[in-house]
């Protein structure tokens, strides 16, 4: 019995090692998110490619909605949308669900169009959950990840206060909240210890 325990712990350990660590470095500090290689390998590559690419540094979060998500990845500081590779295919129906600090691909109305852009959910969204093939709205948004360290960071984000901003008629922060960086890391710091007194 102690062998069968010390085995299934250590194939968890390799399962986790399997895992892709991300830094996104922000303005406003950094996010850790560990991705869902095994679960939905595509979008995973397809967000890799960005990452490696060096796509991601320098955009913004572009639509925050302080009960919902944070969105980015998709346009510079002066809110020009960057060119993009072709749509990839939703794995939402992988049925991860969009719940609070995951990260999911944003996409046009069409069910296969995301290419770069992303949210993080910063509260559970069942109604973005995959129930079905049978229109945009069943599909639902393909959960590729969640966030490991930095939540404090997302929930900054999440307040800052939002208006419009040509293109958008709302929700774009007053604020410009850069992404700096996003790349690959062995793994999240160990988290340090509060000394406040």
């Amino acid at each position: 019995m102690k062998k069968t325990l010390i085995l299934i712990l250590s194939m968890m350990s390799c399962m986790n090692a399997m895992a892709t660590t991300v830094k996104m470095s922000t303005s406003k500090g950094d996010i850790y998110i560990e991705l869902y290689d095994e679960k939905m390998p595509n979008t995973v590559k397809n967000f890799l490619t960005y990452v490696n690419d060096g796509f991601y540094d320098g955009t913004i979060f572009h639509r925050v909605i302080s009960t919902f998500m944070i969105q980015g990845g998709g346009f510079d500081k002066n809110l020009t949308r960057l060119e993009t590779k072709s749509p990839i295919k939703n794995e939402a129906n992988a049925e991860m669900k969009n719940l609070r600090g995951t990260i999911a691909m944003a996409r046009l109305p069409s069910p296969h169009s995301a290419t770069a852009q992303f949210f993080i959910n910063v509260q559970d969204n069942p109604s973005l959950n995959h129930t079905g093939e049978q229109n945009t709205r069943t599909w639902g948004y393909a959960v590729f990840g969640h966030v490991i360290q930095g939540m404090d960071v997302v929930d900054d984000i999440r307040f800052v206060p939002t208006g419009a901003k040509p293109p958008f008629r709302k929700d774009v922060p007053e604020e410009t909240i850069e992404i700096l960086s996003v790349k690959v890391v062995e793994k999240a710091p160990t988290a340090k210890a509060d000394t406040a007194q």
